[in-house]
């Protein structure tokens, strides 16, 4: 026996959430959509796990992260699910998936139709088997990916007030997590193998500053080395990590975030697969019309790098969702997906944003002893990715315009000197034109045509920004 459906989400995180919400916003009827979903509750905002979800007072707790409370949306709570008809098949596992006949089998044995199928499948954590470590079956050895993970690791906290954790990774998960592991007061050591944490993204020097904020709350760094065992005792819960060098770290609890892999495993052979992900177009849309896919799982082409990448962050999830969506409900006004590619992260009382790309020349520039500071990366002469911390909203917004401007750069001490006014600056001009070099100026910028209004508006919107960055900054409180 078995269920028909004009659209079937796969995949029950993030972007299927985002997806959702899009299909009832382009007017899709009752019945028509269902998702399936191997967790046992609709889709929600996969960073709370390891922010809100992780503290101690006041706690955030479902339904209260559902999609899309993260992008200010709409949440998504089952009621609603139900009042737009769309159905839930949560708890769910698939077998297979047949893209030529355009059918699922469930683990239980259902088999559920489709005519055009979303690709929300994600990605799984990466386990220490797949290294060649033995343990994740420990008690208290703790993955962060789903709600269950994250209840684990709760319950795990608040068994050991005061203890010692060992957090495996200077990622995203581990730098996160061992920041809501001290507000809970416990112990933390993170072990990597790289010459500092964020190594993906971060420089040395930004590396540095959120290193030795940590160590002012009181997390050590062993970097440089791996986990090679751990002392398990009977009843299999693991009491130390021994690690490569020779060291040996007592442990109350273990977290891992070693990174993850994209779901792509029902697809081998079916359909083209790219960076571990699955290829699609501009529209999302992957080698097989009728299939489209999204989030942590696509690998899409990225226009103002001119390659196609497979970005795993939530904003990347929400947005591919949306255009894939828009390009199945109105193919004929699908234009291709137009993305600058955002990361992001808040622990203790910081905040950091970074656009584009961290390819080529690096300019750091601002206050690094403790206020706002940040980076250009120039490659091929043009300005290719920013980053920026501690920054108010609009310092936000103008270093992202400014990366998706891609501005010419001659001279980067120039670039140095001016620091964030160059970008509040870049973010303030009129669309480009052909480019043209400002007078008394080593930094190529676009200008429009009229040129005395041109330079006119480009020397007072400088002006303006100078005076509004430090001025904002003499009345900032952080």
């Amino acid at each position: 026996m078995g269920r028909a459906f004009v659209y079937v989400i796969l995949g029950g995180g993030v972007a299927a959430g985002y997806a959702a919400l899009e299909f009832t916003r382009r007017g899709i009827s009752h019945g028509e959509l269902c998702i399936i979903s191997e967790e046992p509750v609709p889709p929600y905002e996969r960073p709370a796990l390891s922010k809100g979800f992780l503290l101690p007072e006041a706690p955030s707790r479902l339904p209260s992260f559902h999609t899309c409370v993260g992008a200010n949306e709409e949440r998504l709570t089952p009621k609603w699910y139900k009042e737009h008809g769309i159905e839930l098949v949560l708890g769910t596992r698939v077998k297979s998936v047949d893209v030529r006949r355009k059918t699922i089998l469930t683990g239980s044995g259902e088999t559920v139709t489709y005519k055009i199928l979303v690709i929300a499948t994600g990605a799984r954590a990466l386990k220490l088997e797949e290294f060649g470590v033995k343990g994740s079956d420990s008690e208290n050895v703790c993955y962060l990916r789903n709600l269950a993970d994250a209840n684990r690791l709760v319950n795990l906290v608040q068994s050991c007030p005061g203890g010692n954790a060992v957090v495996i990774g200077g990622g995203y998960i581990g730098m996160e997590c061992a920041a809501s592991l001290v507000i809970n007061r416990v112990n933390v050591t993170m072990v990597f193998p790289e010459e500092h944490c964020m190594a993906r993204l971060f420089t040395p020097k930004i590396a540095s500053y959120y290193e030795e904020f940590y160590k002012s709350k009181g997390v050590n760094f062993v970097k440089g080395t791996i986990l090679s065992s751990f002392d398990i005792e009977p009843n299999g819960k693991v009491t130390a990590v021994n690690l490569r060098d020779g060291s040996r770290l007592p442990a109350d609890m273990v977290v891992v975030g070693i990174g993850i892999r994209p779901n792509t495993s029902l697809f081998e052979g079916q359909l083209t697969l790219e960076k571990g992900g699955i290829k699609v177009n501009g529209k999302m849309q992957s080698s097989n019309s009728s299939v489209y896919a999204v989030g942590d799982v696509a690998a899409f082409p990225v226009k103002l790098f001119g390659e196609s990448r497979r970005l795993e962050h939530v904003d990347s999830a929400r947005k591919t969702a949306r255009h894939a969506v828009a390009a199945i409900m109105e193919p004929s006004k699908a234009v291709e997906f137009d993305y600058l590619p955002i990361f992001y992260s808040r622990v203790f009382t910081l905040s950091w944003q970074f656009y584009g790309d961290n390819i080529g020349d690096v300019v750091h520039f601002g206050d690094f002893s403790g206020g706002t500071f940040g980076a250009y990366w120039v490659n091929n002469g043009h300005l290719v990715g920013s980053f920026l911390e501690g920054g108010t909203k609009e310092e936000y917004e103008a270093i992202a315009k400014a990366t998706r401007l891609k501005p010419a750069i001659e001279d980067v001490a120039e670039l140095e000197r001016q620091g964030l006014v160059f970008a509040l600056t870049a973010s303030q001009k009129p669309p480009p034109s052909p480019p043209r070099e400002v007078a008394g100026s080593s930094i190529v910028v676009e200008r429009p045509i009229h040129a005395f209004h041109a330079t006119a508006g480009v020397l007072l919107a400088a002006s303006i920004a100078a005076f509004a960055y430090w001025y904002g900054r003499k009345r900032r409180r952080w």
